[in-house]
């Protein structure tokens, strides 16, 4: 949903990555035009962020943080095994506690910049190992990447995935969380991929990771876009810096071609302005008209409440047909990126139909993940105002009863969209119940409260139009979802929006478990209505 800070020992309890390439802190120095202070040099075998996870050998990266500088904590990661440091000139002059240690000290003007070439370097640059496909956009780059995972699976290629819900390298799997992980992470994580037998990684790439510099060192065969929204603006500045930092994905430093969903001014734009070779994907579905010079049109050709059907169809007349086992037209645009991703990175359309003869099957927790039938209860990421948009409009069609919508709004993160959220669950849904989301260290009523705002302004059009909408404003959370679920009747759907596969709530620094898919399951365990 966000990019929260997080311990880099949160990232893998896999097993050790292989044995990494040394290299000498002279040679890192020359190789990165570094400034190299002391006498002493040192072999480096790793590389960490985090003096609580330093392993002996390490190479220890101090960046400036939001409230300290991560030099303070130096000669902790000096005594837990670190033989060498990181840093920038205000990290150089903080190094005091290292005075007569004879740690030999690396100053870059830009950490970050170099960070993911070091953290490659040092690994063997893995990635020049695999082929790597990478996928950035506002929604739908955790279902695209599951889903050319799924692709490359069933054609019997042995993968590796980097996401927002999961890390698998092979058969094993860990819980992620981030979206994308530091470089020092990820570097390692491609040398275990590799010595794995790992032929295909396929990634999600934030525009946090973008840029942060975490995906530095990695220069991706293949990358998508699939569409850009409001989201993370209180990071990026607004739109225009949001776009750039997705855009940057496209230039020959970080990928050699790409694919385009250019059914929006950002994809059409971002088609004209990327300066590595690309294919664009358009829709003829209304009320998106494709471009005349798309590459691939995407042609839906059933919606069912649990898969839709769909064609891609290539300009020079090449087709393929299949089926994604998720709702709604925003699922099988997702899978047509990725099912056109495998395409233009060399696989046939001959192979393609073979490995898709049972189409797509979805499978992405907390993607409109289905949790129950009567009611039919959905657990979806939706956490921005586009999402909640798309999801509702799925789900409507293939809706006998009522809509039902339990969602609310992170803290502490673009203020701006919790009312234009609270308006477009009225517009689209028939129960709305405003609650909390992670309020992390704001008021969860403030929030609700700006959520309610947007939801009560847009009653009146509403009933203009002949409709009722209920609106209840309910927290804690799994009381919301409990009531909602408990109201509905069997011909009626609920959408639990927001979080998705997550499983832990922040409020006020405190983390809760809390399971959106449990909760709707133990509140239809809960007895009658």
């Amino acid at each position: 949903m966000s990019e929260p800070s997080q311990r880099a020992v949160d990232f893998v309890p896999m097993n050790a990555p292989d044995a990494p390439v040394a290299r000498t802190t002279a040679e890192l120095a020359d190789l990165f035009e570094l400034q190299a202070h002391g006498s002493a040099t040192a072999t480096v075998t790793g590389v960490s962020l985090d003096n609580r996870d330093v392993r002996p050998g390490d190479l220890f990266a101090a960046l400036p943080g939001a409230h300290t500088h991560g030099a303070v904590h130096a000669s902790a990661a000096v005594d837990a095994g670190a033989v060498a440091v990181l840093t920038d000139e205000d990290g150089l002059r903080r190094l005091a506690d290292l005075a007569g240690r004879d740690v030999p000290v690396l100053v870059a003007p830009d950490v970050r910049g170099v960070l993911g070439g070091i953290s490659a370097a040092v690994q063997g640059q893995p990635a020049q190992r695999l082929r790597t496909f990478g996928i950035t956009g506002t929604n739908g780059k955790t279902t695209t990447t599951y889903l050319l995972e799924q692709v490359l699976s069933h054609l019997g290629r042995t993968t590796g995935l980097i996401g927002t819900v999961e890390l698998k390298v092979a058969e094993e799997h860990t819980p992620a969380r981030l979206t994308t992980p530091e470089s020092p992470q990820i570097q390692a994580l491609l040398a275990r991929m590799v010595g794995a037998g790992v032929q295909d990684l396929v990634m999600e790439v934030s525009s946090h990771a973008l840029a942060l510099h975490r995906v530095d060192g990695i220069v991706y065969d293949m990358v998508a876009f699939t569409h850009l929204t409001p989201d993370h603006l209180d990071f990026h500045g607004g739109m225009e810096g949001y776009y750039r930092a997705k855009a940057s994905l496209f230039t020959a430093a970080r990928a050699r071609r790409g694919v385009i969903l250019a059914d929006d001014e950002w994809g059409r734009r971002l088609a004209a302005e990327a300066e590595i070779p690309v294919v664009t994907i358009g829709s003829q579905t209304p009320p998106t008209q494709p471009d005349p010079d798309t590459d691939w049109l995407l042609t839906i050709i059933a919606s069912r409440p649990d898969h839709t059907t769909f064609t891609v169809t290539h300009r020079d007349g090449r087709s393929l047909s299949t089926e994604v086992w998720m709702p709604g037209r925003f699922n099988a645009a997702n899978a047509a990126v990725a099912v056109v991703m495998a395409i233009e990175s060399g696989i046939s359309i001959g192979d393609l139909h073979h490995a898709l003869a049972h189409g797509l099957r979805g499978n992405v927790p907390g993607r409109m993940e289905r949790v129950a039938d009567h009611p039919r209860c959905i657990v979806d990421f939706a956490h921005n105002t586009e999402a909640l948009d798309l999801a509702l409009k799925a789900l409507r069609p293939t809706t006998k009863g009522r809509l039902f919508v339990v969602f609310g709004a992170t803290g502490e993160r673009d203020t701006a969209k919790r009312a234009l959220m609270g308006e477009v669950a009225v517009a689209r849904a028939d129960v709305v119940v405003v609650t909390d989301d992670d309020p992390h260290d704001e008021d969860p009523a403030q929030i609700r409260t700006a959520v309610m705002v947007g939801a009560l302004r847009a009653v009146p059009a509403a009933q203009r139009a002949g409709r009722t909408v209920d609106v209840f404003e309910v927290a804690p959370r799994a009381t919301a979802i409990r009531r909602a679920v408990q109201f509905a009747g069997p011909s009626d759907t609920v959408l639990v929006a927001g979080r998705g596969h997550e499983t832990i709530q922040e409020i006020a620094g405190v983390e809760h478990h809390l399971d959106d898919r449990d909760e709707v399951r133990a509140a239809l365990d809960g007895g009658a209505r």
